[in-house]
């Protein structure tokens, strides 16, 4: 075990442990949702991120879908979306996510984007159309957001506080001291104030954090205290896997044991819903985060 000059512990390369294994995507609802994605030109991040429980997801007939195209202005080193200079913002982009929707009868849904730092306005108005469209399409259909930090303009996060998501999610991703590597045009302070704004505006609010990246207990508590300062409602941890050689290693493969434990200090700290486990994602079961 080594330790990068950025401060991040480098595990040598070793098999995934068994609680890692995930089920291969199979099944009708796996192949109507891949259909539906592939005919309506949408991008999701199951695909995008290769999330391991797409599978799952897409076997139970729901996907995250991704807008403002499936490439990013930004290079975080724990992401397997593309980098570099986005296409055109496509204006026909929430109609067509809308009525995907209403195709797959999606109950709860979860939008995510790329982060649009081309854009004035990060993307929020293509945001703020495709949470209305859904609306119309679909008004039975709840919805949550997993919004980028629009770089702290926050008129641009006006937008999605004025279309009033059932959730809205951000997520810190990593510990104080990582954040430079992990997330590199991101800043951890700003993230939180990101999630302390729109609890102020009185949405329920939600945040992700990845273990297995070098940080500490001590940072994980610490982090958790974070988020419970600015009055998160849900937490999601889990397991970061390294997508390709050229992202950040895994330092650590975190047990299923001590996942447990933490879920157990967050909930006793005050988190109203905590998911914690090796296979965890942001989106993962994100229907039961309505409560």
């Amino acid at each position: 075990m080594e330790t990068s000059e950025e401060g991040i512990t480098v595990q040598n390369r070793q098999p995934k442990p068994k609680w890692l294994r995930v089920k291969l995507p199979t099944g009708e609802s796996y192949k109507k949702v891949r259909e539906i994605v592939s005919e309506h030109k949408l991008h999701t991040i199951c695909e995008s991120g290769n999330c391991p429980n797409m599978g799952e997801c897409w076997g139970e007939g729901t996907a995250t879908f991704m807008i403002l195209g499936n490439v990013c202005t930004r290079s975080c080193g724990f992401c397997n979306v593309a980098t570099g200079r986005p296409e055109a913002v496509d204006v026909f982009e929430p109609a067509r996510v809308a009525q995907s929707v209403s195709l797959m009868k999606v109950k709860h849904c979860v939008i995510t984007s790329v982060d649009r730092d081309d854009l004035a306005d990060g993307g929020s108005e293509i945001w703020a159309q495709t949470v209305n469209s859904i609306r119309r399409k679909s008004p039975e259909t709840t919805l949550e957001t997993l919004i980028p930090d629009f770089m702290g303009k926050w008129e641009n996060l006006q937008r999605i506080i004025d279309v009033k998501p059932e959730v809205v999610s951000h997520n810190l991703e990593t510990v104080r001291r990582l954040t430079k590597q992990v997330r590199i045009q991101a800043k951890y302070d700003r993230s939180l104030e990101v999630l302390l704004r729109l609890k102020q505006a009185g949405l329920r609010t939600k945040s992700g954090v990845m273990l297995g990246l070098g940080e500490t207990e001590d940072e994980i508590l610490e982090t958790i205290d974070d988020l419970i300062s600015v009055q998160v409602d849900i937490l999601t941890l889990g397991q970061y896997l390294q997508p390709s050689p050229k992202h950040l290693p895994v330092s650590e493969f975190v047990t299923p044991e001590r996942f447990e434990k933490y879920r157990e200090i967050a909930l006793a700290k005050g988190f109203k819903y905590v998911e914690s486990g090796p296979l965890v994602r942001s989106s993962y079961h994100a229907e039961k985060h309505l409560f």
